[in-house]
Parts: structure tokens; C-alpha cells; sequence
């Protein structure tokens, strides 16, 4: 034999080698690893990423957690969701129920919120399997003595140490046991019938160990409040509120104007930036690269000589003055949500301070914000590695909590595309630790993936496409991915109609109409909606030829006339009070797009229990649309030719519909859109 070849062992060396250990403790521990997971958990609703990132739920809204759950053989299972908050030992349990081909589901709703954890237990259920057994066996009429004495055993094991039992189940299971000593003379029937029936089940499955455990990896959740999921905003320029060209408003100003705002149905009031505004470079009317004494300037112009983004511009008032808008929007049942724009003027007080923290020409002088051919030399951008980290991120950090205690608990964040994805997580998570009510909403009109990737570290609401989706198979497929993806778990799109930055193309050259349909599909789409001021009186003068609005409040002081003739503010009013009024129109990932056979009208649906509303929007601005769509019977359990209750929910009327197919015309002239609350048979009656 070469002595390059391996000895053959001999037999008895080759039976030492296979020598297995006698007992678990001396086990390889991947052995032990694997066989103490024998219940599969997977396909888990509520995972982001393999949990890299925190799922989305609201507090207060019940969610349907779901995950297939599943074992080798035929043995009953049960399993439960597991929910603790962070920083808490032991986990709170819901009990699932088997849904179908392995699906589980269990439907929670949080108090409050916050990060939580989340996870599933599921285990075999041994009573179970033995009481379906040996009913089986019964009624075959098999023997079934040695069962009985298998399933006494189990409920003594359910008093042992590896038993669930409290002293109230420990007792009720003593009491099991004795009443089975006692039928023993009556026959196998009578043991049967005591030891299966339903409370000594429901008993066992409190009490009974619970056998080969398996538990799935903890998951990250957040719970929202509601506003994160829920909310109407009006965006208005503090500065514009005097009602005079001459004079520079102030939050007295506002707040006079608050009941007008909370008449309209808004819940959040949102301004954007209030702090004091540079005087470099100061850009003048549209835009203009030269500004004239009275000039305001771009309120995005962050700092001056009084202050930075912790400091009020002087005109607008004092913090004393913030403090009774602050209040006085309480009063109303709105919140303020401020502007944060990490974004600084060259008369920033940080450039002084920490030069560090801007990028430098090799010529000394400071380099200004740049998007060629645009000019922004009014602003000037801060860098957050180098020698900025971690000094930046702090500050910034701070600059919120400084708000966030001065009342404040939204804000709308200012191109944070722009800004490293690792800052927005750690700052907001940050931010929450002190209050976990704080709202981020993210205006990054950008990159698909770059939008979720925001909502994924942190971010509570995002501004979306749905500013520039018009036709019916480009809102219907946007839609679906909204809600039909897992975009669903960690997105809430804010349906903006407008805003200082954008004059939409759609709104240039619709006409009043036009608004009346954005503003339904809006509303009536998305759980979180808002409008710029002057969207209500239809104002649609462009910059030629861009999606800018002539003679923006970004560079200068604005009257409004609200009440012109021609505004829509009944239809605003119309639908915040629908919102308000109907939990299914609440929801975002409910909808459903039914058939209307023309493809200038988008017909879809929500629903939230016995609430269901149907809409109808024609989204052609300048003719009528005669259609028939069809009424979702299916939703109700009713075949195509059943009857259904409609009540119109714009006049109030109520009627039947008969039948699966209608037929509907909009004029856009008259109302563009309708809403129905379908009631099924038995429901109550609104």
C-alpha cells in the first residue's frame, strides 16, 4: 500500500466512530438546534427586509398579522402572535386561527405608540390530537380504554412542571381528574364524554405544556399614532396671512385665520420654514437673482444675524407668540407641522461657527447649493461625513427636540433624499425615544426605491407620484403597489395636490373641474391628503412653460381672496367630512378598483365593516362620460342579480340599485365625481 493512501479502519474502529451519544446534553448542538425547531414559521406577513427594518401599523387600528405555520405528520397544531414593547421582558400572546393551506392569522391592535417586537410561537397540541383521536376511534366503535388512560395522563402532565397551570386551572384540572375517579364505574362512555368536552379542552389548551415549541425570530414594529396614517393639510405661508401687500404677517395673523382652516375640515395647519431669512444673494419676485429692499426672500434661505433653525423670524413674531398659535390651533382640533429644511443661507450663523460642517472652494469662498441650470446661491448646503460627523448630527437632532418642546410633533422634511439614509435612522429614532408620537413626513420626490428606503428607516408618511399620475391605468397600477405590495408595510403616501414647488401641468389648463378632480381622487384615495393654499380658488397661473406657479409665495407676499367666485371649498368641505364620517374611507390598503367600462372614469372601493363607499371620479376635466360600471354584489355574498341599498352620499338620497351592471354619466361642468355607501342586506342603517 502507498503511504499516500488512507488506512482502511478497522471494524471496530469504524463502530466507535458511529457511536452516537446516549444522551441529548452530549448532542452536536446543531443536532439540538434543529430538532428543538420542528414546526415551520414562515412566509411572515409583518417582515421587512428579514426584519432589518421596523413594519408599520397604527395604534388604535386593529392589523391582521398572518404567517404560514405548519409541521411534519398530522398531529393538531396551534400558535399565537407574540408582542412586547422595547425594553419589556416578557411577551404579551394573541391566539392564531388557521386561515387555509397552512395560512394562520391573528388580528391585534396596539394602545399606543411606539417600537415594538413582534414574533410567533407555535407548538404541537397534544389534547387535541388525541381527543380528534380517539372521538374517531369511538365512533367506530373501537376500544378505547388505553386512550382514556393517554389522555388522563396528559391532563396530570398539565399539572406537572412542565405545565401552564395557574392555581385556579391547577384546581379546575384536580377537579378534572376526580370526576374522571368517579365515572370509572360508569363506563368508558362517561370518561369519554367528561374528558372531551369544550371546557376541559379550553382548560388544556391554557394549561397543557406546550410540546416542541418553536419560536420564530423577533421582529421590529412601529406603531404610529394616527395622524401618521390619517390626516388632511392645509400648507399656507405664515408671511401672507396680513391681507395687505404692505405689511408682513405674523401668527397673530394666523391664528385669525385658524377657524377658516379648521372649517375647511383640515386637521394639520403645516407652514413652511418660520426662521429668520438671509440677506446674501436674497432672491427677489419669481425667482428673480436680484431682490429689492422690501423683498422678503425664500423662507428655504435659512439664517441671518437673528438666528439660526432653533430662532423665529423677527416678523413673524416671538416664541410667546408661537406658544398661542401653538395653543390657539389646539383650540381649533388642528397641529402645527413645521418645516425642516437642513439647508442654510451664507448669513447662517453655523458657517461662522462650524465651518467644518460646508464644503469650501479651493478659492476659500463657500460653495452654494447648485442644480444647473437653477441658481440657489442664496443657499448653501451643510456635508455630514468628515469632520462633521458626529457634531452635525447632533445639532440637528437637538434642533427638533427643541421643537418637539416647544410643541410641535409633525414635521415635513425637506428633500431628505439629499441627506444620508444612516442620519434619518438614527435621528429618528432618537427623536421617539423622547417622544414616540413624532411624525416625519418625507418630501423626496425621487427614486422609487429611494422613496421606500426613507419610509424604511424611519420616516412616517412620503410624498408620492400620485401628483403627476392622471390617466386611469397609471393611478389604478400606482395604487396597487401602494397597497397591494410591501410597500403597504412601511409607506403611508401623503397625496399632496400642489404645493409651493409645484404647479402641476394638469391643473394649468383643467380649470376649476380639474381641481374638483384632483381633490377627490386625493381624498377619497389616500388616507393622508394635502393642499397648498389657493387650490381651493383654483389658482393655476404658470411660470411658461414650467410647473412653477407665477408670482410664488416662495419670493413674495400674497393676498388671497378665498371667497372669489368659483372656489371649491364646498367640495373640500364635502370631502373632509366624508373622511371624518366614514371609517372605510380611513383606510389606504383597503381599496379596490371595480369595472367601469370607459376608460376616462376610475371606479373603486373601500370598505371597514359594515361601512362600504364606492366612488366614481371621471378624470376627463372638459367633457361628460356616460359609463356602466359594475356594483361589487360579490363583496356582500349576493349573486350578479340581487338587489342593494345605495345611499348617495353628496345629496343624501337613498335608492336600490338591481343588478350587477349600471349606468352613470359625470359631467365635469356639473360634479365630476360621486360617492355611494352601499349597505348590505342586514346592515344597519346609517
Amino acid at each position: 500500500m502507498s503511504n499516500d493512501q488512507p488506512a482502511t479502519p478497522s471494524p471496530a474502529k469504524a463502530r466507535t466512530a458511529r457511536r452516537s451519544p446516549r444522551r441529548a446534553a452530549d448532542a452536536d448542538p446543531t443536532l439540538l438546534r434543529l430538532a428543538a425547531a420542528r414546526l415551520a414559521i414562515e412566509g411572515i406577513s409583518h417582515q421587512v427586509d428579514g426584519g432589518r427594518f421596523a413594519a408599520k401599523v397604527v395604534a388604535g387600528q386593529p392589523d391582521l398579522f398572518q404567517a404560514d405555520i405548519f409541521s411534519d405528520g398530522h398531529d393538531i397544531i396551534d400558535a399565537a402572535l407574540l408582542w412586547r414593547p422595547v425594553g419589556q421582558e416578557d411577551f404579551a400572546e394573541v391566539p392564531m386561527t388557521f386561515v387555509i393551506n397552512d395560512r394562520w392569522q391573528a388580528s391585534h391592535a396596539f394602545d399606543a405608540p411606539g417600537d415594538y417586537q413582534i414574533g410567533f410561537a407555535a407548538w404541537r397540541d397534544l389534547f387535541a390530537t388525541w381527543r380528534k383521536e380517539i372521538l374517531a376511534k369511538h365512533a367506530a366503535g373501537q376500544a378505547i380504554s388505553l386512550e382514556l388512560t393517554e389522555g388522563r395522563r396528559l391532563v396530570e402532565a398539565a399539572m406537572g412542571p412542565k405545565g401552564r397551570a395557574g392555581a385556579d386551572d391547577r384546581a379546575a384540572l384536580e377537579a378534572v381528574l376526580a370526576q374522571d375517579d368517579d365515572l370509572a364505574a360508569h363506563g368508558d362512555a362517561a370518561r369519554l364524554t367528561a374528558l372531551t368536552d369544550d371546557p376541559v379542552t379550553a382548560l388544556m389548551n391554557r394549561a397543557a405544556p406546550r410540546t416542541d415549541l418553536t419560536l420564530s425570530d423577533t421582529l421590529p414594529l412601529h406603531v404610529d399614532r394616527q395622524a401618521a396614517a390619517f390626516s388632511a393639510w392645509y400648507e399656507l405661508m405664515p408671511r401672507s396671512q396680513s391681507g395687505s401687500m404692505d405689511r408682513h404677517g405674523t401668527f397673530d395673523d394666523v391664528i385669525a385665520r385658524l377657524p377658516y382652516v379648521r372649517d375647511l375640515g383640515f386637521d394639520v395647519l403645516y407652514f413652511p420654514p418660520i426662521h429668520p431669512i438671509g440677506r446674501t444673494n436674497r432672491k427677489g419676485p419669481n425667482n428673480s437673482l436680484t431682490a429689492g429692499p422690501g423683498d422678503p426672500g425664500s423662507p428655504y434661505a435659512i439664517g441671518s444675524a437673528d438666528g439660526g433653525h432653533d430662532a423665529i423670524h423677527p416678523e413673524l413674531g416671538d416664541f410667546d407668540d408661537f406658544r398661542r398659535l401653538i395653543d390657539a390651533a389646539r383650540d381649533h382640533g388642528l397641529e402645527i407641522a413645521l418645516d425642516f429644511a437642513i439647508q442654510c443661507s451664507p448669513d447662517h450663523p453655523w458657517i461662522r461657527e462650524h465651518p467644518e460642517w460646508f464644503d469650501w472652494r479651493p478659492d476659500g469662498t463657500i460653495k452654494f447649493a447648485e442644480n444647473p441650470p437653477k441658481k440657489y446661491e442664496d443657499i448653501v448646503n451643510v456635508h455630514f461625513y468628515r469632520d462633521a460627523l458626529p457634531g452635525l448630527w447632533y445639532a440637528l437632532r437637538d434642533i427638533v427636540l427643541f421643537w418637539v418642546n416647544h410643541g410641535v410633533r409633525i414635521f415635513r422634511v425637506d428633500n431628505p433624499h439629499t441627506k444620508p439614509f444612516p442620519f434619518w435612522e438614527w435621528m429618528i429614532a432618537e427623536v421617539r425615544r423622547v417622544d414616540p408620537g413624532v411624525i416625519f413626513l418625507a418630501e423626496a420626490f425621487t427614486r422609487p426605491k429611494v422613496m421606500k428606503r426613507l419610509a424604511k428607516v424611519g420616516f412616517s408618511q412620503s410624498y408620492s407620484y400620485f401628483t403627476w399620475r392622471n390617466e386611469k391605468a397609471e393611478i389604478t397600477e400606482y395604487l396597487t403597489e401602494l397597497t397591494q405590495t410591501d410597500s403597504r408595510l412601511v409607506m403611508n403616501p401623503n397625496f399632496f395636490v400642489n404645493t409651493p414647488d409645484i404647479n402641476p401641468r394638469y391643473l394649468q389648463s383643467s380649470g376649476r373641474p380639474g381641481f374638483r378632480i384632483r381633490l377627490a381622487l386625493a381624498a377619497t384615495l389616500g388616507g393622508n391628503y394635502g393642499v397648498y393654499s389657493g387650490f381651493e380658488i383654483c389658482e393655476a397661473a404658470p411660470v411658461p412653460g414650467k410647473e412653477e406657479y407665477l408670482n410664488s409665495e416662495k419670493y413674495q407676499l400674497r393676498v388671497w381672496d378665498m371667497d372669489q367666485p368659483g372656489n371649491i371649498q364646498d367640495d373640500i368641505r364635502l370631502m373632509n367630512r366624508l373622511r371624518r364620517d366614514h371609517p372605510a374611507l380611513r383606510q389606504f390598503t383597503d381599496l379596490t378598483f371595480h369595472m367601469a367600462h370607459n376608460d376616462q372614469v376610475l371606479a373603486y372601493g373601500k370598505r371597514s365593516g359594515d361601512d362600504y363607499v364606492l366612488i366614481h371620479v371621471n378624470l376627463d376635466p372638459h367633457n361628460t362620460q356616460v359609463f356602466q360600471f359594475e356594483v361589487p354584489l360579490w363583496e356582500f355574498g349576493l349573486p350578479d342579480d340581487a338587489s342593494i341599498e345605495v345611499r348617495d352620499l353628496i345629496h343624501g338620497n337613498s335608492f336600490t340599485w338591481h343588478g350587477k351592471t349600471q349606468t352613470l354619466d359625470l359631467d365635469p361642468q356639473t360634479r365630476p365625481y360621486a360617492i355611494w355607501q352601499l349597505i348590505a342586506p342586514g346592515a344597519p342603517r346609517p
